[in-house]
């Protein structure tokens, strides 16, 4: 599974929107959108928000098996 789809499916397992996760994460939701998209490369910073609010490891969301 691709890391967008990964980001998208957790997000959407923990009903919120992309809104609501970049507020809780302190991005935009246009943020949000591109990482979901696969056309931004968030920080690490960033990364492992994304994986508190969404309850999950950082290699359950970005990392990409061949």
């Amino acid at each position: 599974m691709k890391k967008r789809t990964k980001i998208k499916s957790a997000r959407l397992e923990q009903e919120l929107t992309q809104e609501q996760l970049a507020k809780r994460v302190k991005a935009t939701r246009q943020t949000i959108s591109l990482i979901e998209a696969g056309k931004y490369n968030p920080s690490l910073k960033l990364c492992l928000a994304i994986c508190k609010v969404l309850g999950k490891t950082l290699d359950d969301l970005f990392w990409e098996e061949d």
